[in-house]
This record gives C-alpha cells, sequence and structure tokens, in this order.
C-alpha cells in the first residue's frame, strides 16, 4: 500500500525539522510503496538539497557557527552505510541496550544511567558527554557479562579516569595503560590531569578500598600505536577518547583492528571518541586530533565485519530535546554535549566490537 499523504507529510518534517510545504508534501504523496523509499528518494531530490542547504548551510556549510546557534539533523545522518554489510538504525538510543551510538541527553534522562554515574562518584546532573562516555563503557561492558569476578580487562589511556576503580570492585582484574612519558603528547596530558604514570593516581577510594584496588589493578605505559604484544589473552578493552589523538583518521581506525589482538576470541572492545555532527566530507585530521566522518565509522565497521568480527549497528540519532540543540562554544561549560572543536561541530560515539571466535 503507498505511504498516505499524512504519513508523507510526517516524515518530511522530521527529515527537515520545519513544516513542509503544502505542494511538496502533495508532490510527494503517494508515489512510494514505505517510508525507507520515501526517505531514501526524498533525501536526493533538488527540493531536499535546497531546502537544507537553506536551513544548515551557515551552521556547517561555511563553519560560521554563532552563539546562540541551535542545531538541527544534517541529511548524511539519515543516510543508511554505503556498505550494504554495516547494520544501521536512526532511532532513541538505549543506554540499557547500547549500540554504536551517539551522546544524547534522553540517555542521560534514564535510571540505568544515573546508576551507573553514583558507582562512578559522578554527577548525573552534570550534562557532560566525558560523564556519558564512561557510563557508555560500564554499561556496554555490564550487558555483555564482563564486569564479573574472573574477568580480564585492559584499558589504553586510562588518564586518570574513575573505570579503573569500578572495574576492580566488581571483582575484574585491570591493567591500566598510559602513553608512555617520552611521548611528544604526554606532556601535555599531565598538565590537564588527562595523564597517569601509576597507580596512584587511578585509585578512587570513594568507589574500592585501596587493598581491593591494588590487588586487582597493574599499570604500565603502552603506545596505542605499537601496542605492546604480550598484551594479549583479555576479556575486555576499552578507551575513552582517545585513538582520536594518534595522528591520523587511519592512524586511529587501525588501532580498533589492532585493540583486538589483545582479546581472547569473543573478547569485547569498547570505545569512544569524536564524531562529526557537520559534515561527511570536511573535518580536522591533523596529528594531535582527528574527528571522525560517519563515512570513517561506516568503513573502519565494514573492514571489521569483512574480518568475520561482529559490530553493533551504528544508530546515528543525534538527540531531539532542547538541550541536544545546543552547541558549545569556547570558553566551554554546560551542558557539553555538542560542541565546535577546531572548527568542527562534533560529539561523542561509543564503537562495540566483538572478536569473532
Amino acid at each position: 500500500m503507498p505511504v498516505s499523504r499524512e504519513a508523507t507529510a510526517w516524515a518530511m518534517q522530521l527529515l527537515l525539522d520545519q513544516q513542509p510545504d503544502e505542494t511538496l508534501v502533495d508532490l510527494h504523496s503517494n508515489g512510494y510503496n514505505s517510508l525507507e523509499e520515501l526517505r531514501t528518494t526524498f533525501l536526493q531530490t533538488d527540493e531536499a538539497k535546497k531546502l537544507f542547504q537553506t536551513a544548515n548551510g551557515a551552521q556547517w556549510g561555511d563553519g560560521r557557527i554563532q552563539k546562540g546557534d541551535g542545531y538541527t539533523i544534517p541529511p548524511f545522518l539519515l543516510r543508511r552505510p554505503a556498505h550494504e554489510n554495516v547494520p544501521w538504525q536512526f532511532a532513541e538510543p538505549s543506554i540499557e541496550n547500547p549500540v554504536t551510538q551517539l551522546c544524547t541527553s534522553e540517555q542521560m534522562q534514564t535510571q540505568h544511567y544515573k546508576d551507573i554515574c553514583t558507582r562512578l562518584e559522578l554527577d548525573p546532573a552534570v550534562v557532560h558527554r566525558k560523564i556519558w562516555e564512561f557510563v557508555y563503557i560500564v554499561s556496554a561492558l555490564e550487558a555483555r557479562g564482563m564486569l564479573a569476578p574472573g574477568r580480564r580487562g585492559l584499558g589504553f589511556g586510562t588518564g586518570q579516569e574513575p573505570l579503573p576503580s569500578v572495574f576492580a570492585q566488581a571483582g575484574v582484574q585491570v591493567t591500566a595503560t598510559d602513553a608512555p612519558a617520552d611521548l611528544d603528547f604526554s606532556a601535555a596530558w599531565e598538565k590537564s590531569a588527562q595523564w597517569s604514570n601509576g597507580l596512584d593516581s587511578l585509585w578512587r577510594p570513594a568507589i574500592v578500598d585501596r587493598e581491593v584496588f591494588f590487588d586487582r589493578v597493574q599499570f604500565r605505559p603502552a603506545d596505542m600505536n605499537n601496542i605492546p604484544t604480550d598484551l594479549k589473552d583479555f576479556d575486555f578493552c576499552w578507551s575513552a577518547c582517545c585513538f582520536e589523538h594518534l595522528g591520523s583518521i587511519r592512524m586511529g581506525l587501525d588501532f580498533l583492528h589492532n585493540s583486538l589482538a589483545t582479546l581472547k576470541p569473543g573478547g569485547v572492545s569498547v570505545q569512544t571518541t569524536e564524531f562529526n555532527l557537520g559534515s561527511d566530507t570536511d573535518t580536522l585530521d591533523v596529528p594531535g586530533l582527528a574527528v571522525f566522518l560517519k563515512r570513517d565509522i561506516e568503513q573502519v565497521m565494514h573492514e571489521l565485519i569483512e574480518e568475520g568480527h561482529s559490530v553493533e549497528p551504528l544508530n546515528t540519532w543525534p538527540g531531539a530535546l532542547p538541550v541536544d540543540e545546543h552547541i558549545d562554544l569556547p570558553p566551554y561549560s554546560e551542558p557539553h554535549l555538542k560542541l565546535l572543536l577546531a572548527g568542527q561541530l562534533t560529539t561523542s560515539i561509543g564503537l562495540i566490537i566483538t572478536k569473532k571466535m
């Protein structure tokens, strides 16, 4: 049965984030057999491209984002991946059962999110993507049975984050790593309290007893571009916004491949990083920082699937509450979910990869 006029008007309003012109609705009514066919075809029309350019061009077409500008959904987030083997969805994401998804405020409203914040000794009322990243990692691992006595976890670029303490409290044997002190970016991270050189800076006494922590957690330096070969046979590994600093987009994607060598068959890799919300063609790719495009995430998912690994579906829903429309500009404050970072409109994305058996 063809898509009705009412359904066409509703779908077009969702796509355009504005009330569509009645003539445009009439033109596209009863011509499609499904909403998916309508969405895919309509986004390729000149009418849609002109409307998106008019509505969004000043925001991410030329980078001139000003204070007070609000975020609306660009068309590339609504498009299916070019690789047919990459699973994809566009719907409000769940923090209870996370997939490969973006940071959104809806997830922060749930009791599950607040409960994990309590375990992390973090305030759930603070609307910040870094807190979301920690909660996402905990939730993804817990949903896959990884946070249990006898499990072994490997953290990359752990800095002074609370995750090793939470994992130790759960009974996990943890190896926490950070960049060797002789790497160029270690000094900069140390100044910002994002770099660690030992267990003392990782222990959170409000989360886990000292004796338990020092019995279950060990620390060693490790270069994420050259992972020591003796780091292996772990049940899971993780990093929170680290692999965008490895030198380039390709080096960051290579890390996702290489991290799997540290895992047992069936082991889980959970990683968060920077995601470009404003473009799928132009981004930042310099030695100190890479902002990954949707097509970059799709490409590495395709590669991993081709190698026999499993990846959770890519969900590009960017949030629909008023706080999700806020773009944080330097100097950053709150809410801090979407931000202008070195000229790029970004948020955080989490990826979940299961190593082939």
